[in-house]
Formats: C-alpha cells, sequence, structure tokens
C-alpha cells in the first residue's frame, strides 16, 4: 500500500487537500447550498482515501497475491523448469516468485518503453524502484527468447500497460511462440469491473474488461484453462495454447 502511496502521491494529496477544504466549508458559516455540496465533496474525497488504500493494503500486503498459495490451483500438471517473467517497468514480484519455483532457468523481461508509457505514477515507479539483477529489456512483441523453449510465462498486474488491444494481442502471440508444447500462461489483473470500480472510482477505467482480454488471447490462439479470483479484485486467468 504505501508503494502504491509514493507511485500516485499527487492523487492522494489532492484528495486530502479536497476533504480538508471540504470539511471545512461545511463547518463554516456559508449558505446551506454551498455546505451540501461540501459535504459531499467531503465524501466523495474521503471514500477515495479510505476505500482504495485500504483496497490496496488488503490485495498487496494482506491477501495471498504474493504469498503465491494460489500457485497450486494455476500450475497443476504443469512443468516449471524454464520461467520466462515478463512486467512493464515495475517489478515487485519476480524474486518472490523466483524463490517459490525454483526453476532450472529463469528470466526477466522489462517491456518499459519511455516513449509509450507516459504516466506519470510508472514513471516514479521506474526511478524509485530499480530492476532485479539479470532483468532484460525486450519489446513487448519482440522476446530475446528462442521459440518453443520455456514452459511458463508469467504476466502478473504488467501486461495492462499495453492500451490497445492490438498491442496486447501481440504480447499474447510471441508469449505462444515461446512456449514448449504443453506450455501456458499465467496472467493477474485487476479487470474494468464493479469491484474495481467501487474501490478505484474512475481510476478502474485503467483496467480493462475480461471481454477485452479475451478478445486479445484468443486473437493470438490461446484458449482459457482455468480463471478464478484473488481477493474481489484480481482475476487470475490460465492460458493454454488449443
Amino acid at each position: 500500500m504505501l508503494t502504491i502511496l509514493r507511485f500516485n502521491w499527487p492523487f492522494y494529496l489532492t484528495a486530502g487537500v479536497v476533504l480538508i477544504a471540504a470539511m471545512a466549508a461545511v463547518a463554516s458559516p456559508i449558505p446551506t447550498l454551498w455546505k451540501l455540496l461540501g459535504a459531499g465533496a467531503a465524501v466523495g474525497a474521503g471514500y477515495f482515501l479510505f476505500v482504495s488504500l485500504g483496497v490496496s493494503h488488503w490485495v498487496y500486503d494482506r491477501s495471498d497475491l504474493s504469498r503465491f498459495h494460489w500457485l497450486n490451483r494455476a500450475l497443476e500438471g504443469a512443468r516449471r523448469d524454464r520461467v520466462l517473467f515478463c512486467h512493464s517497468g515495475f517489478d515487485d514480484l519476480s524474486a518472490m516468485l523466483r524463490a517459490r519455483l525454483q526453476p532450472d532457468h529463469w528470466l526477466a523481461l522489462d517491456h518499459f518503453d519511455p516513449e509509450q508509457m507516459t504516466e506519470a505514477s510508472i514513471r516514479r515507479a521506474r526511478r524509485i524502484c530499480p530492476l532485479s539483477a539479470g532483468t532484460v529489456s525486450a519489446p513487448f512483441d519482440q522476446w530475446p527468447v528462442e521459440s518453443s523453449s520455456v514452459d511458463l510465462v508469467f504476466g502478473l498486474l504488467a501486461i495492462h500497460e499495453f492500451r490497445p488491444e492490438t498491442e496486447r494481442t501481440r504480447w499474447f502471440a510471441e508469449a505462444r511462440r515461446c512456449l514448449r508444447p504443453g506450455g501456458r500462461v499465467i496472467l493477474a489483473e485487476h479487470l474494468r469491473d464493479p469491484a474495481n470500480f467501487l474501490a478505484f472510482g474512475p481510476g478502474f477505467l485503467h483496467f480493462h474488461s475480461a471481454a477485452s482480454w479475451r478478445r486479445c488471447w484468443e486473437g493470438a490462439g490461446f484458449r482459457t484453462a482455468d480463471e478464478f479470483r484473488i481477493t474481489p479484485w484480481i482475476r487470475v486467468f490460465v492460458l493454454l495454447p488449443p
């Protein structure tokens, strides 16, 4: 949660200022209409501050997301000797995942593109958090990986940074090229759904709908083998080639 606060502090600072100003307006001798407007602004700002941070704390600090017990279901029956981990400029999971899986071969790819990913939050993340040792920079659709050479491709809370469906489809196509027979892609993402709207308000528009994701991986030739939630706000998809 504190990491999210550091990366998005201007939004939370603005909400805090609005909350304080609105509460001061409600307490001041102004017309009733303005008091009501101030009360509404205070409720909205307070909701954003406390609910979004509370959900973030639940998801990232208290849930099974980074404890990885959910892998027992996602990887049932899968080989895990050669693993590929992909992210988009911020990586806080690969070290824990690698320690959990202990594969024979591990490669982390960084798809960050400063011309494409211009949001201030991801640029702050890039400055504040260094990449893991051995991480290789690679375009999202051209990986320095041999065809049919890996068992697992992970995209955890990162691939949504590619906004057009065409780009995400190309990411999935590259994943399919690299997978061995019997390999699978493990995707975990927030979705553009009611649960994330209630938690993050308009911020949920940064995520993609389940239907959009499905069009992307089906366009690259994958099928859904399994899907399940880690908390109401994160969904895991297990994808297999046909």
